[in-house]
């Protein structure tokens, strides 16, 4: 089968790009793919990050793409739909990420669905978790060029049912594996500069509202003096009101910023020096950094918010905040800790969870669906 794929990829950096990538890769063992890309992403003064870009260290799935779409040039978007349907594909995998792209993606798909061919939308975000007053008919835009969805989780299918698309599958976002082994702990706290013998709490990624790193600052006020709460993550926008959170806070000295961009190279030495991966999150739909933690072999506490309560608990391998409040963080923090054998119990659940959710059952359940549309 000849399959088009659509969406952001080397030498762009970030989940979607690695998602695209590795989706990528796994499809073509058996079938024809070609990475259709952007030309330009994001024009540099929308984007509040440090570069759109990947950069020395970093495990990018480097894959072969055309760079065509240009979000912000209409001029390339019929272009970048035309040269797709010169290749004959029999089937077109759109990522959906950002209602940013609902112009140059909606027209794409479009242009090929009423061409007939086969568009199928990969929903990552249905909405966006920091709500604009175009999100949805940009969406809907979008989603009215595609023949099929998946989503990768509840919370996504949920957004799509109440906005109107059909047919659609849930599945799930698969594990990465490119950043390498754990390595000892002893050795991951010394690189970080982090003195050995507390329980180390890790806030990995991207830093935006919605991820509530405010709420994990206060939680962590909460706890005792043999806690200590890793932040790594480039901000989306300033640090400053999350600084201004950490300076009066009574832990400030057991709090380890790592504020910059991190490299793929150093993401295994946040993950080995952690005891706990905590998402407080006010919104989600899914994510990544789950899919990172799995890969390490850390737990996890969420808060019960998108599919992270059934990814989470239902798995067995965290536990739930019940609220994204400092409270209840800080208690299910501290209960998972208490809680003899717990830590065990979730490590060995992880290891199930790394053979259910590859890249090759991902794969092979997109095509099972695809064949139905």
């Amino acid at each position: 089968m000849r399959i088009a794929i659509l969406s952001c990829f080397y030498p762009y950096r970030g989940g979607i790009s690695q998602f695209s990538g590795c989706m990528m890769l796994e499809l073509a063992k058996e079938h024809e793919v070609k990475a259709f890309n952007f030309s330009r992403q994001y024009p540099p003064v929308l984007f509040p990050g440090s570069t759109q870009y990947v950069m020395p260290g970093d495990f990018a799935t480097r894959v072969e793409s055309d760079r065509l779409l240009d979000s912000v040039n209409p001029f390339t978007w019929k272009r970048t739909a035309r040269r797709i349907l010169e290749w004959q594909p029999d089937v077109v995998y759109i990522c959906w990420w950002n209602t940013f792209f609902g112009p140059s993606m909606g027209r794409v798909a479009h242009f090929l669905k009423r061409r007939g061919v086969k568009v199928m939308g990969i929903l990552h975000n249905v909405l966006p978790h920091e709500h604009r007053a175009l999100d949805k008919p940009l969406t809907k835009h979008f989603l009215g060029g595609c023949n099929g969805f998946v989503t990768l989780g509840n919370e996504g299918s949920e957004s799509l049912a109440r906005i109107g698309g059909s047919p659609s599958v849930e599945l799930f976002h698969p594990v990465y594996s490119q950043f390498g082994e754990k390595l000892p702990r002893e050795e991951a706290e010394k690189k970080l500069g982090i003195p050995a013998g507390s329980k180390n709490l890790l806030f990995f990624g991207l830093i935006r509202k919605y991820k509530g790193l405010d709420i994990l600052i206060k939680a962590f006020a909460l706890l005792p003096e043999d806690y200590r709460l890793i932040i790594a993550g480039e901000p989306y926008g300033g640090f400053e009101e999350y600084q201004a959170l950490i300076d009066p806070n009574p832990g400030a000295g057991r709090i380890h910023c790592f504020t910059s961009y991190i490299a793929d190279e150093e993401v295994k030495t946040y993950f080995s020096a952690a005891d706990l991966s905590v998402l407080p999150y006010r919104s989600a739909t899914q994510s990544g950094v789950r899919a990172v933690s799995y890969n390490f072999g850390v737990p996890m506490v969420v808060t019960d918010t998108g599919s992270l309560r059934a990814d989470i608990e239902g798995t067995g391998t965290g536990l739930v905040a019940p609220q994204p409040d400092p409270e209840a963080v800080s208690e299910t923090i501290r209960r998972y800790f208490d809680t003899p054998g717990l830590a065990e119990k979730c490590r060995k659940n992880i290891v199930k969870e790394m053979d259910r959710l590859s890249w090759k059952s991902f794969c092979k359940g997109l095509l099972e669906f695809t064949a139905t549309i």
